[in-house]
């Protein structure tokens, strides 16, 4: 498409919008991730020598194209929903406006980057909500689809509302918590369990989390008792089992003791449904890990998200397709809150319809320049206050009935009658 649009000189100024189509089933709102990855890519867009390379070698473009591609860098502007933003259908959560080449080729990239964080942070939001106060942790990494894939996840359930991840690297690269505890083959490797438990403790004095069922479970918890004894451990890690029966008779037998300190951290297939489960079932679980189940979203693995033009040249465009019609045009959503300061209503309208509410599209980048960074931490905070101001039928595990109010205004829907008559 590139090729085609430089050879018949379609460098207009173009309009493209990322959003959501529909919810998952079972699933109330979303919660905007990915921009600051997004951002980088389009702040470093460039082509290398190796690619252009191939661009020229392999038969597939015109001779000058690989030239017109060596001197691309974005110039536009692109408006966006921060961070931990709740969101909803239809309702752009990053808007492009830049020359039709710039971006068009963003497309891929973008929706890649920005659909992947969304999907888990919104995976991991329900999470937090099932988990209350107890901790979370990311512990999906090597049921990730790829390195990138665990580390992206671990930034996203990060900022919505985890308290940390087993990927060592979003430490560094991020400034995650990051915490472990042990395999069983560690324990394996040692002549006996309790062998391995005074070994491991005896290395880390202060944050020894012991992992308890490779063997017998219940056997396992008195030994790490034991081990409390002479080393200061900081709890016992549950991965098997009936994670309610066992939590209880290891809080009575670590509680018997004196370890009343010492924490339950239990892990092992889990999803916000489980850790909803065991909490009203009254399991004294400190903290969960959550991995396969987090990571690739099981349950939902991906949105239906896509990345349309709304306007061209100046002109508004709109796709009429059954099932994927679009909304057309520069567009801004507009959010009302209820007295109580809950979420009340969003609109959807054209960017020059002057509205009442809060705007939720920002400018992140003008004339290619980017405008500001945030923190992951701010973006955690604003995430976790968004939580807060979700309508109680919102904050269930259950599809809300009627869902949250997302209004097409009358501007938008007498646009898109006017679209469809110039291209009947």
């Amino acid at each position: 498409m590139l090729q085609a649009y430089f050879a018949r000189g379609m460098t207009d100024t173009a309009v493209f919008e990322l959003f959501v189509r529909k919810l998952p089933p079972g699933r109330n709102f979303l919660v905007a991730a990915g921009l600051e990855q997004a951002l980088d890519f389009v702040e470093g867009l460039r082509f290398g020598e190796e690619e252009l390379g191939w661009i020229r070698d392999c038969g597939l473009f015109r001779p000058d194209f690989a030239e017109r591609l060596a001197a691309l860098r974005f110039t536009g502007d692109i408006h966006a929903m921060p961070e931990g933003t709740v969101l909803f259908p239809n309702e752009p959560l990053l808007r492009v406006t830049a020359p039709m080449p710039q971006a068009q080729l963003l497309e891929t990239r973008l929706l890649n980057l920005v659909h992947f964080q969304t999907l888990v942070a919104s995976k991991a939001v329900r999470c937090r909500l099932a988990a209350g106060g107890r901790g979370l942790i990311d512990f999906g990494l090597r049921r990730s689809h790829g390195a990138e894939a665990g580390l992206l996840a671990a930034r996203a359930s990060y900022l919505a509302g985890f308290d940390g991840s087993s990927t060592a690297l979003a430490a560094p690269r991020f400034g995650i918590p990051v915490f472990g505890t042990m395999a069983h083959s560690f324990v394996q490797a040692h002549d006996s369990e309790a062998a391995a438990f005074e070994a491991f403790a005896s290395v880390f004095p202060d944050n020894a989390v012991l992992l308890v069922d490779t063997y017998d479970t219940v056997e396992g918890v008195r030994r790490a008792a034991t081990a409390g004894r002479s080393f200061r451990i900081k709890g016992v890690r549950l991965d098997s089992g009936d994670l309610l029966a066992l939590s209880k008779q290891a809080r009575h037998i670590l509680d018997g003791a004196g370890l009343r300190d010492a924490i339950i951290f239990a892990s092992g297939n889990l999803d916000e449904d489980r850790v909803a489960e065991l909490i009203a079932a009254g399991a004294p679980i400190d903290s969960f890990g959550v991995g396969t189940s987090l990571v690739t979203s099981a349950d939902q693995p991906y949105l239906d998200a896509v990345y349309k033009l709304q306007e061209y040249a100046g002109r508004a465009r709109r796709k009429r397709s059954a099932g994927k019609a679009t909304w057309p045009g520069r567009k801004q959503v507009f959010r009302h809150y209820a007295a109580d300061g809950r979420f009340a209503r969003d609109v959807v309208t054209l960017e020059s319809d002057a509205r009442t509410g809060e705007p939720l599209l920002v400018p992140v980048v003008q004339n290619g320049r980017r405008l500001a960074s945030p923190s992951l931490a701010s973006i955690r905070e604003r995430t976790l206050s968004q939580l807060e101001r979700l309508p109680a039928a919102l904050r269930g595990l259950q599809a809300a009935a009627p869902g949250y109010a997302v209004e097409i205004s009358p501007a938008l829907e007498a646009l898109a009658a006017e679209v469809d008559r110039a291209t009947a």
